[in-house]
């Protein structure tokens, strides 16, 4: 469904938007692909490997999704979104409210507005774990994202556009994630633990974009799409990187969640469950599409008080699994670096 047509990419000089056009211009041929973003000097960079000259299908255009009126231009004739642009440190949230809010809630507003205005094909908005149940301000904005774009396709009315939304946890091997934060403390010989308690879902790159990519020919508007993922334990991820270490617990930061939940338990009576993901869908008449629309059980309800949470999962990667994981995702970070000669782990 992508050959021959316009796909734009919010955000696409981050670590998922440089892994979506990476599988973009290996597995199809679109007409263009929009790679829209604020930093030049990132486009630049990226444009190295990427260059216009070579992939005649690419635009870089620099913009806000803060600034309407330059996504009312650069959404001209575009068939898919995919909005991947956020602020998204959890730290810098709680002490910076409001740029977070402009970003995260009035952008998304901003890419509603523009998409409806552009007549959109569909538009898939991502989102995170920490949406649900929210407990730091990151995680309030992106539920008010969510819900826009969930909501999005009521004002859409007779028009053809739709709005859904995919939500994992965290990425690991992304840019600021735990994985090469902790290859480069193993240097100090200590690997600080937030909480020897904490399980996280595992996704990486490849799997989400993937993933996001697949929900496009499903999605009707309306839906929060859930991935079905391993969880694992934050002392095994240390172990596995480095064995050697000693883990040091230095307490849970500004809000933070020891266990990440995807699907809480008022969601869930909303949800209904495939082999490989989950799907939330709060419009009775759709939900009931969906369990009709798969026969012989490959589709049904949740059970009542169920919860997808990294604490209660059924499928779980130990060290051995983690420590095979993470051999590749350090390679694809190297390569990364040196590629771009940038420094972005954490301090």
């Amino acid at each position: 469904m992508f050959n021959d047509k316009i796909i734009l990419i919010t955000g696409g000089t981050g670590s998922f938007g440089k892994k979506m056009v990476r599988i973009i211009l290996e597995n199809y041929k679109p007409r263009k692909l929009i790679i829209f973003s604020r930093d030049e000097l990132k486009q630049f960079e990226m444009a190295q490997e990427w260059s216009p000259n070579k992939y005649e299908c690419l635009r870089y255009w620099l913009g806000d999704v803060r600034d309407r009126g330059r996504l009312d231009q650069a959404f001209k004739n575009v068939d898919y979104i995919i909005h991947a642009a956020a602020l998204k440190q959890v730290p810098k949230a709680e002490y910076n409210p409001e740029e977070f809010i402009k970003t995260n809630v009035m952008g998304a507003m901003n890419i509603i507005d523009a998409a409806l205005y552009n007549n959109v094909k569909k538009v898939i908005a991502l989102s995170t774990d920490k949406a649900c149940n929210p407990i730091n301000l990151y995680g309030a904005t992106k539920l008010c994202s969510d819900k826009l774009f969930t909501a999005a396709n009521v004002y859409a009315g007779n028009q053809d556009t739709r709005f859904s939304v995919v939500r994992y946890g965290n990425v690991l091997g992304s840019r600021g994630s735990v994985v090469p934060f902790f290859k480069e403390r193993r240097k100090t010989g200590i690997l600080p633990i937030t909480d020897t308690r904490m399980t996280r879902f595992w996704i990486t790159l490849d799997q989400a974009v993937h993933f996001v990519l697949a929900c496009f020919p499903k999605m009707k508007g309306g839906e929060i799409f859930v991935p079905r993922i391993p969880s694992m334990k934050i002392v095994d991820l240390a172990t596995a990187i480095a064995p050697e270490c000693e883990q040091e617990n230095v307490g849970i930061r500004p809000g933070e969640k020891i266990h990440e939940i995807l699907i809480g338990e008022d969601e869930a009576r909303n949800t209904v469950a495939f082999k490989d993901c989950f799907v939330v869908q709060t419009d009775p008449e759709k939900r009931q599409d969906l369990l009709k629309s798969y026969n012989g059980g490959q589709a049904q309800t949740c059970p009542e008080d169920f919860r997808y949470s990294s604490d209660n999962n059924d499928q779980w990667l130990e060290v051995e699994d983690l420590r095979q994981l993470v051999e590749q995702i350090i390679e694809d970070y190297d390569v990364e670096r040196s590629r771009w000669a940038m420094d972005d782990i954490p301090v």
